[in-house]
């Protein structure tokens, strides 16, 4: 049976080095041109097929983790591959599951792969170029008439492009707490998709998590739990495969952080050493049920074997235990083996498979090697989706209205709906989190003079056509230091750059860098839309955009400080703090009476350099709205919007309160002979982010699910009530029995409970509230599964761990009430256990909490199972 699961530079292929891995990025980053390197030396793995293909193995058992334990003599690089366990074969697609339509357009991919060749089958498996701008190809089988596909990014709106939109970042929309607004954000960018001829939308994110909280791509995320990251990536997928695009979730499994994602000169590509139950992440479970037709392998290793070509994860979590029926996409150069890598699970190589597949795939599968009917597999997997989606029929050319370069000559495709303007602006409003209100400072009312400081206030410099795409040109600053755009980029690669304060970037920020960055085809600065209100309101506005000690009018009735943390693909931010801009803060508020400080964080960013200051009145997190940015921050000042959004991660008081989850792992140094294999160790297993701060009795500063409003609301009359099995009289059963269908075994989403109570508007204003529901399960510590099965077990003195299984917005009139409902369904009950490889339904007392934060729960029922 073929070691697939041991990378490719075992096996005798050398690292990608930086100007390498970038000049491979210029398909899907044409602005990153730039020389090639040497080139990656191509060979067939020198592996052995033993036994054949003969039966599933391995699915059981606890992984080691990837790092020595006690006693473990490491004696040479072997340790640190092959930890992965082998799962083999690769499961055949098949109809028999609950997604409608799936069993008839199987049965026309099968048709159409019938009448291929093997070398039109591989053509199909291996990704090209059709001559435009689209980020990834497949390319046409003419004879077919099958006209090839087309993927993009990004999963905030379409990139590198003209009259597209920019929508508000995954962070900013896991900050609404608003599902029906994920809903509708994904659905209206699936539009502007659809009239470019994207095929594939290459989102949403469902990894990084944000287990770390300086991750550099935690806001394309929904944020740092996994139920709300859950619910906000099954909502995603399935609003932009409504308008007949093919969603891609992304990155599996284990990718948070950035930092040496891929091998760079004599450094490996980072481990993520995970054990089986943290393996087992909600988000990507709730993908593969929403009917995700895609799903990307991740650039990084995964206990020691790289994500796209580790079996276990491919083979044996995703398409066996998960029942996943669409096909597995490599991020773009994430292939580092050729028929391993087919072996092992993976369906289409991104951007190209640089050697490895093409011909030698044609090769392998001639010679023996890879059994035809894996690639026959592949093909049935990707076409199966285009069916599906039916864009076989009424569905534009690929690439349409794309040029590879905006200053060429090109179609003028107009993608944007003004009827979306509303899911936009929506979006942007409800993402948007107050955090500190004192002094009556907000909503402002009519000031008679306003100041305004702060680089990230003002438009960027130019925002114009580049070569290659669409982008805005950025004078970049790390703290007060200027940095080349080129410096920036060269993070891609994930090479650590020296530490330095946190990045603050010149200009307004719509969303972060990379892949996940959107251009607009228009967008208005917050200093221009609080310029067109003091026009309405007849206010003296002063600004200063510059100065790190500006001159401060004694007769301003409000100051804003607008603040960014900007964050990319490529690199991982290096500070949750910008000892800048809160000098800039702490300066202003100590000659302005009601300072309001506006942060455009991409992610966790830590306020106590200044909001204790007698004068910092009120602080607003503003995340990353997306064009609409300027329009909806100033609604929400004035009191036109009130503020409902509530933070999708906690943030702390120190970077220390994060431990060691604040930033990535790193390659060790000195003389350490292995220090070129940096490995990641998830240690603290399911404890990320709100139950790290509270299994460790840490005060956090603003808890996770915090918001204030203009108004207050109360919560009342919780009631809950035990369903039973879900199928007919009596308790549930401890182990779920039902057949494997996409996201699990069917019985996973039986009701075992409900819960309801009622939410009523206290205040004087209109307003939206988010009902948050937290459960605690049975056992007496940590949430670990014994291999015996026995579900949540030990003491230690810790809490339980408190899981959110339930949230829910409210729109409310003052003196209004709503009743909120909520279905617990069997695995939002359930933990998985190692010994069974089940997910388990504990005998015993659980703990329902209700309330609007993680820390402010008044209301509690008990039920017993």
């Amino acid at each position: 049976m073929p070691s697939n699961d041991a990378p490719a530079e075992k096996q005798g292929q050398p690292h990608h080095g930086p100007a390498g891995f970038l000049a491979s990025l210029t398909t899907r980053f044409p602005i990153l041109k730039t020389k090639r390197g040497l080139a990656l030396v191509i060979g067939l793995p020198v592996l052995i097929v033993a036994g054949g293909l003969c039966g599933l193995v391995a699915l059981n058992g606890r992984s080691s983790g990837g790092r020595a334990r006690d006693g473990d003599a490491i004696t040479d690089d072997g340790y640190f591959y092959g930890q992965s366990p082998p799962v083999y074969p690769s499961p055949p697609m098949k109809a028999d599951t609950d997604d409608d339509g799936l069993g008839d357009a199987l049965g026309r991919a099968k048709e159409m792969v019938s009448n291929m060749t093997l070398e039109e089958k591989v053509s199909v498996t291996t990704g090209g170029s059709l001559g435009n701008g689209c980020h990834g190809a497949v390319r046409s089988v003419d004879r077919l008439e099958f006209p090839g596909l087309c993927l993009c990014d990004a999963g905030n709106g379409l990139r590198a492009t003209d009259f597209v939109s920019s929508y508000p970042s995954g962070i900013h929309a896991g900050a609404s707490w608003n599902r029906d607004l994920a809903h509708s954000r994904a659905r209206a960018m699936g539009a502007e998709f659809r009239k470019k001829g994207v095929n594939i939308h290459l989102g949403p994110v469902a990894g990084p998590l944000g287990r770390i909280a300086l991750g550099g791509r935690n806001w394309e995320g929904f944020g740092s739990d996994p139920y709300l990251s859950g619910v906000f990536t099954y909502e995603s997928v399935i609003g932009m495969q409504e308008q007949g695009v093919i969603a891609t979730t992304k990155h599996f499994i284990g990718n948070e952080q950035e930092t040496h994602r891929n091998p760079v000169d004599d450094v490996e590509s980072v481990s993520s050493n995970i054990d089986d139950k943290t393996m087992h992440e909600l988000p990507f479970q709730d993908a593969v049920r929403a009917g995700s037709g895609a799903i990307m392998c991740s650039y990084q290793r995964i206990n020691n074997s790289y994500g796209c070509a580790n079996s276990k994860t491919l083979n044996g979590l995703l398409k066996t235990e998960l029942g996943f029926q669409g096909f597995v996409v490599s991020d773009w150069d994430a292939q580092h083996a050729g028929y391993p890598t087919a072996l092992a699970g993976m369906d289409l190589a991104m951007p190209d498979s640089d050697g490895f597949w093409g011909d030698r795939l044609v090769e392998a599968v001639r010679n023996g090697t890879v059994p035809e009917s894996r690639v026959d597999d592949m093909a049935h997997r990707i076409l199966a989706a285009w069916y599906l989606r039916g864009q076989d029929g009424d569905f534009p050319a690929p690439g349409r209205g794309m040029p590879v370069s905006l200053d060429d000559a090109h179609e003028v495709v107009e993608a944007r709906d003004p009827d979306e303007r509303g899911t936009r602006f929506r979006g942007a409003v409800e993402g948007h989190v107050l955090v500190k209100n004192t002094k009556g400072t907000l909503p402002l009312g009519s000031p008679r003079q306003l100041s305004v400081f702060g680089y990230s206030a003002k438009s960027p410099d130019v925002f114009a056509p580049v070569r290659g795409g669409v982008g805005p040109k950025y004078r970049w600053a790390f703290g007060a230091e200027p940095v080349s755009g080129e410096e920036v980029s060269a993070g891609f690669g994930g090479h650590p750059f020296a530490q330095l304060s946190a990045t603050g970037m010149n200009g307004t920020m719509l969303s972060g860098g990379g892949s996940g960055s959107t251009t607009p085809a228009l967008f208005v600065s917050p200093l221009e839309a609080l310029k067109m209100r003091a026009a309405q309101n007849g206010t003296a506005m002063l600004y200063d955009l510059t100065s790190a000690d500006p001159v401060v009018s004694t007769a301003s009735d409000a100051c804003i400080v607008l603040g960014n943390a900007w964050a990319s693909e490529g690199y991982d931010r290096p500070a949750a703090r910008d000892d800048y801009t809160d000098g800039l803060v702490r300066r202003v508020a100590d000659r302005c009476g009601r300072t309001v400080v506006v942060l455009h964080n991409a992610g966790a960013r830590l306020v106590d350099g200044f909001v204790d200051h007698p004068n910092v009145s009120a602080i607003i997190m503003a995340h990353l709205p997306g064009e609409e940015t300027g329009a909806a921050l100033v609604s929400l000042l004035y009191g036109d919007d009130n503020f409902s959004g509530k933070l999708p991660y906690t943030v702390g008081r120190n970077e220390t309160d994060y431990g060691a989850i604040l930033g990535p792992s790193r390659a060790g140094g000195g003389e350490d002979r292995y220090a070129g294999f940096p490995q990641s160790n998830f240690s603290e297993g399911v404890y990320i982010d709100h139950h790290h701060f509270r299994r460790g009795g840490i005060e956090p500063r603003y808890e996770f699910g915090f918001g204030l409003s203009y108004t207050s609301f109360s919560q009342s009359n919780l009631s809950v009530g035990v369903v039973g099995s879900g199928s007919g009289d009596g308790p549930p059963a401890e182990w779920p029995t039902g057949d494997v269908v996409q996201g699990g075994q069917r019985d996973l989403w039986d009701t075992i409970a409900t819960v309801e109570a009622t939410v009523t508007n206290d205040g004087g204003v209109h307003g939206g509230e988010v009902v948050q529901v937290y459960v605690d399960r049975p056992g007496g510590g940590d949430d670990v599964a014994g291999d015996d099965g026995s579900g949540e077990s030990g003491g230690n003195g810790q809490p339980r761990l408190r899981v959110l299984r339930g949230f829910s917005k409210h729109f409310l009139d003052p003196g209004e009430s709503q009743q909120a409902r909520f279905n617990l369904t069997r695995r939002d009950l359930s933990v998985w256990s190692t010994g069974e490889q089940k997910w388990h339904l504990q005998r015993g007392e659980y703990t329902v909490h209700l309330g609007n934060s993680s820390s402010t729960l008044p209301l509690s029922e008990t039920f017993v199972l």
